[in-house]
């Protein structure tokens, strides 16, 4: 498997901004990626995973956490040397918005890091993932959570592309090494699918019908954990430098 230091290795972070950071999952793959850097900085519109992320980073007085929106960010210009979003396009109701936030914040020949998971080209156990992700996105929706359904690929490169990025290196990340029916995972990936039925069935009454359906998805998905299995879906991860005429 590709590690984070293959992906990041040659760059030096400086004053790095995490977007949509959860509880910093992945400030610990820019932790072990990077060849250094001097601040990182996390901020999530709630402040729920801030408990977990101050734990995780408890000795390190140079990462930390903000709550803030990130389509108006509390940063001048060129405030930072790297901006990253992981796992969140699909979580994010102005897309545009924000990319263009992290671009106003971004120094001129900063870094720009994107990881996505992507829908296509899975194998069956990766789909199981994929199809999960989907039930999860309708369960939100229906709750009036944004989330929308993950892209494609292409779909993923045509945003990049829309970035002003030169040059872009896109990396595929896929582990397909775990059981995937590893009786741990399958326990865990069962807690998950309790907790979103849960969900569905505390939506109104009026809404029957979409319960039923929504109940009914989340037992066949259960199924296929067990028949099939769990593999986590491939990532694309772009890193691209901001031009100066950007």
């Amino acid at each position: 498997m590709i590690t984070p230091r293959q992906i990041l290795g040659t760059l030096s972070g400086g004053r790095v901004l995490d977007v949509a950071t959860g509880s910093g999952g992945f400030i610990h793959f820019l932790i072990e990626g990077l060849n250094d850097f001097d601040e990182i900085i996390g901020i999530d519109t709630t402040d729920r995973g801030a408990a977990a992320f101050a734990a995780a980073f408890k000795d390190r007085p140079n990462i930390r956490f903000a709550q803030m929106d990130a389509t108006h960010l509390d940063w001048p210009n060129a405030s930072f040397d790297t901006v990253c979003i992981a796992n969140s396009l699909h979580h994010l109701a102005d897309l545009p918005r924000v990319l263009a936030e992290l671009d106003r914040v971004l120094k001129s020949g900063g870094q720009f890091i994107v990881s996505e998971m992507y829908r296509d080209g899975q194998t069956a156990e990766q789909q199981t993932h994929v199809e999960l992700h989907h039930w999860w996105v309708a369960v939100d929706t229906a709750q009036g959570i944004t989330h929308h359904e993950t892209y494609t690929r292409e779909q993923l490169i045509a945003i990049i592309a829309t970035l002003n990025l030169h040059p872009v290196t896109l990396t595929d990340v896929c582990d397909l090494s775990g059981d995937p029916k590893d009786p741990e995972l399958i326990q865990e990936l069962g807690g998950i699918i309790d907790r979103y039925l849960e969900r569905a069935a505390g939506l109104p009454q009026a809404a029957a019908p979409q319960i039923a359906a929504l109940q009914q998805r989340g037992e066949q998905l259960r199924q296929r954990v067990q028949t099939i299995g769990f593999h986590s879906a491939t990532t694309v991860i772009a890193v691209g430098t901001k031009s100066a005429t950007a």
